[in-house]
């Protein structure tokens, strides 16, 4: 099998190489060269200004080319400006502090800051009256009694 491939490749090989032959025959013609000098100056001439020719359209198409990106460009910027930026809607995100400290100073800077601690401790203060004061209530109230005389009497 291997072998009639092998055969299979090099025909084609062979026919490649035919068709080019042909090929360049037929477009390509061997040039003439039966002539004198001032006819192959000549023919040289022509060659040249059919040279120069083609070189001026190419410049031409190039400079086309080039205005043609160039306005493709300006129109691509004005697009993106009439259309604006489009922000994208942000989310919600639920950030412990720390989270939140590690985000802006980087990864590198792990703060672990219990925030409730710096908070100042309020103890309820549990008023304790002396047993003395519980007594009997009229008493206190005749002691009030004295007090308002004291300020009358002044």
């Amino acid at each position: 099998m291997l072998q009639i491939a092998a055969g299979m490749i090099e025909k084609e090989k062979k026919e490649l190489v035919v068709a080019k032959q042909a090929y360049m025959a037929e477009k390509c013609p061997t040039p003439s060269l039966s002539g004198d000098q001032t006819a192959l100056m000549e023919t040289c001439k022509k060659l040249h200004a059919l040279i120069d020719a083609v070189d001026e359209e190419r410049y031409d198409l190039e400079a086309k080319v080039s205005k043609a990106d160039k306005e493709i460009d300006d129109l691509k910027i004005k697009v993106v400006d009439l259309a604006g930026v489009k922000k994208p809607a942000l989310k919600k995100v639920r950030m412990s502090a720390d989270a939140m400290l590690k985000a802006l100073l980087g990864s590198k800077h792990t703060v672990n800051m219990d925030l409730r601690a710096n908070l100042k401790q309020v103890k309820k203060e549990v008023k304790e009256e002396p047993a003395e004061a519980v007594g009997d209530w009229r008493k206190n109230i005749e002691d009030k009694a004295d007090r308002k005389k004291m300020f009358e009497a002044a």
